[in-house]
């Protein structure tokens, strides 16, 4: 080998050698580094990692049912889902972006724009309340930035005819009128909390742990009926539009248990169209809008008399000539009814009859049974707005005063208080609280009045439904009904209106053990009707007949003999 040739070798070597110590050096350093991550960082780095890929995610959780006392539901919790974007990661140039628009009901140009005005933001709604199949289709296209999760929708399936009373709620799932205001606090679900790991799309790739589980919200059970509810709606709107109405109002009661079985209003309103949940329209007139209730008070007033015992039953009153002069008031009955027992005040309908009896009682009489009945305070039924009505409190000097409130002017009830107030001449002088909710602790119930006079003002009230009688047209053929008819002029800014008028029937059925208390309210009749017994009456005899049938309360009708009179 030549002198040459050994040093090329030489070079040779050398340089292997240089590579072969940069490789190790490499190599060494690559280790070095590893540890370092292993052992030094290795805290930071997970922590760094968790925080590009650990989500911690919401896991939604439904509202509580709402059904009526057969378990049909109210209000239940749909699913939906709700369409959100991440707008740094989403990929503006994706070959589904079209088809996502379209689905999402907008263009591709517009939907663009909306993502590209906030690329700053993380997250943003695309569109809520999507439903499922839909929501499916979104979340097939597979478009980074462009996220799909569950979600719930409130759905009323009875629609306008238990609107009033069930209310609605936003689009959070917050109660904003009705029992899904008045029990948001139970109704209310909480979202429950997952963590996942994530992949860079944002896509789910694995669930690590429930950080929190959801908790859905309680349901209630109403002690409302469905089948008595349709049929009330039906009937109001029935008159309603018959009457050419402002609007009108029905409450039934359960007579022995004080459960409320139907509360329906017309016009009403559907809680599943926001377009319809206009502040005119939503409000629950049978706890809201108060009224004077007119001569349906008048049974009251004689029940007063016979528990004064001043009173009986036989006790003759002069209504000759068919008016009195009250201080400035001249008080008129329709006509001269000469001498009128109890039952014939009653029956007749007699404004002079009763104030003669209030102004021979004691003052606070009549306050004290009005008020024992629940009249001038709220029912504590707990639906948003309930009004408490007005009960005068009146002193020896207000004669005049005392002498209207007899025959239902001066005072004000909304339908709901007035239905209650019937509730001991239902149940034989016993006060039931009034409940909405099946199988709620109830308070005690009170006796307001004797047993012997409850069964003599239900007998006088069935002959309010004779031949002799103003609520003719509450009869119903296989039951004896019990009521009263009431007719009052509406107040204006000015006073009492010449031409309109509220028409009222409140009574009870079957008279000889009633079943079923319900009042019947229509606000401003404009036909050629406009007497309570006219218009508000028809509706008690249909709506309170078809509940008895379904009830399967037997008829008594029959059973009773003719021409039976009051007990004395």
């Amino acid at each position: 080998m030549t002198e040459e040739q050994k040093l090329i070798q030489v070079g040779k070597s050398w340089r292997i050698g240089l590579v072969l110590a940069l490789l190790a050096a490499i190599i060494l350093a690559i280790g070095a580094k590893l540890v370092s991550l292993y052992v030094e960082d290795q805290d930071f780095l997970q922590k760094q990692g968790d925080a590009r890929s650990l989500r911690v995610i919401q896991v939604p959780a439904h509202r509580g049912m709402i059904t009526d006392r057969n378990g049909d539901p109210l209000a239940v919790s749909a699913p939906v889902a709700t369409v959100w974007a991440d707008p740094k990661m989403f990929e503006l140039e994706h070959v589904s972006l079209g088809k996502a628009a379209r689905y999402l009901g907008t263009s591709r140009e517009r939907l663009v724009k909306k993502i590209s005005d906030k690329r700053s933001r993380r997250f943003m709604y695309l569109k809520r309340q999507v439903e499922p199949t839909l929501a499916d289709k979104i979340r097939a296209l597979k478009i980074p930035g462009l996220h799909v999760e569950r979600d719930y929708k409130r759905f009323y399936p009875a629609g306008e005819v238990v609107g009033h009373l069930v209310g609605f709620t936003n689009r959070d799932g917050q109660g904003q009128e009705g029992l899904e205001l008045a029990f948001d606090s139970a109704l209310r679900a909480e979202p429950g909390k997952q963590l996942v790991l994530k992949d860079l799309l944002g896509r789910t790739v694995k669930h690590i742990r429930s950080e929190s589980p959801a908790q859905h919200g309680k349901s209630l059970q109403l002690t409302i009926d469905m089948r008595l509810q349709y049929l009330a709606y039906r009937e109001l709107k029935a008159a309603v539009t018959a009457h050419k109405a402002d609007s009108a109002s029905l409450v039934m009661l359960d007579a022995k248990s004080g459960e409320l079985l139907a509360m329906a209003n017309y016009p009403a309103y559907n809680p599943n169209n926001p377009a319809e949940r206009v502040s005119n329209s939503i409000r629950n007139r049978a706890v809201t809008d108060t009224f004077e209730p007119g001569s349906t008070i008048k049974p009251l007033t004689v029940s007063a008399a016979l528990m004064s015992g001043r009173y009986s039953v036989r006790s003759v009153i002069n209504t000759a000539p068919g008016y009195m002069r009250v201080k400035t008031k001249t008080i008129r009955d329709h006509r001269n009814y000469g001498e009128l027992d109890m039952t014939g005040i009653i029956t007749k309908s007699s404004n002079v009859g009763t104030a003669k009896l209030a102004l021979s009682l004691e003052p606070g009489s009549l306050h004290n049974l009005f008020n024992n009945v629940g009249l001038g305070h709220a029912t504590g039924i707990g639906l948003p707005g309930e009004q408490a009505g007005r009960l005068p409190f009146l002193g020896d000097g207000q004669v005049l005063q005392r002498a209207i409130l007899s025959y239902g002017y001066g005072l004000a009830v909304t339908p709901l208080q007035l239905a209650q107030a019937y509730l001991p001449l239902a149940n034989n002088g016993v006060m039931m609280p009034v409940s909405l909710l099946r199988g709620e602790s109830k308070l005690s119930a009170d006796r307001v009045m004797p047993e012997r006079v409850a069964r003599q003002i239900r007998a006088m009230m069935k002959t309010v439904i004779s031949v002799k009688g103003t609520g003719r047209q509450a009869a119903i053929p296989g039951y004896s009904v019990a009521g009263k008819t009431g007719t009052v002029h509406k107040v204006g800014n000015r006073g009492y209106i010449e031409d309109q008028y509220i028409s009222v029937f409140a009574g009870m059925a079957p008279a000889t053990n009633p079943e079923v208390v319900a009042v019947v309210m229509v606000d401003n009749p404009k036909g050629q009707e406009h007497y309570g017994g006219e218009v508000a009456a028809p509706v008690f005899s249909r709506a309170v007949g078809g509940t008895l049938r379904l009830r399967n309360v037997p008829p008594d009708a029959l059973l009773q003999p003719k021409g039976q009179v009051a007990q004395r």
